[in-house]
């Protein structure tokens, strides 16, 4: 899911961890322009799965329940990815305190090499949307894609604050409910001048799946 623009030159267009770059279009990160349709369920409640996300950081745990009722196919790929440890050592490599969202899970982000985070994925193929009328509230976790509403595969978002733009146009899997003052730690640290990487590695040490009811 892709992101705002940080520049005038890119309004509408996806904006790359790197910096404005319209040409990128298969970063996945959040926009206002996409391409494809979906449907959008409504009225279906969020029900927690019985496993939760433990997410491990050096800035503390984040604890993300998932909603397979929402987003089932979303749900299954990212306990599969966890399950493999493939989360393991990839950091929160975009910060965008604007909007209010934190964005992890490229296995890019592994490298020393910052311009390349935000486009990598799983070797699974892209999922196709699962659309809700679940709101972007505080807390909510959504899937990051490309312009292309079927191109969710591994990355994820954590959103700050209410981002009512993003309704009915990702992915809602799961939500924080546990560790958000981790997550807003993690928005105030410092980026890389012109970008929203940020300047020190906010590092994932591991992804877990714990029972639910643990929390």
């Amino acid at each position: 899911m892709f992101w705002l623009n940080v520049c005038a030159a890119c309004v509408v267009l996806p904006i790359t961890s790197a910096g404005c770059n319209p040409e990128q279009t298969a970063t996945r990160d959040f926009g206002d322009e996409v391409s494809g349709k979906a449907d959008v369920r409504k009225g279906v409640k969020p029900e927690a799965d019985s496993e939760a996300a433990v997410i491990e950081t050096n800035f503390g745990d984040i604890v993300i329940e998932l909603y397979p009722n929402l987003a089932p196919k979303m749900v299954e790929r990212f306990k599969t990815l966890a399950r493999e440890g493939f989360y393991n050592g990839t950091t929160f490599h975009r910060i965008d305190s604007e909007t209010g969202v934190v964005q992890g899970g490229d296995p890019n982000s592994k490298d020393a090499d910052p311009s390349n985070d935000g486009m990598g994925g799983s070797s699974y193929p892209d999922l196709p949307a699962e659309f809700t009328d679940v709101l972007f509230e505080r807390g909510v976790v959504g899937a990051a894609r490309s312009r292309d509403i079927n191109s969710a595969n591994a990355q994820f978002y954590i959103t700050l604050k209410r981002v009512p733009m993003w309704d009915g146009k990702y992915t809602v899997f799961g939500r924080v409910i546990r560790g958000m003052n981790d997550a807003d730690i993690i928005s105030t640290a410092p980026v890389r001048v012109g970008t929203e990487n940020p300047a020190d590695p906010i590092v994932i040490k591991r992804v877990t799946l714990q029972p639910r009811a643990k929390f």
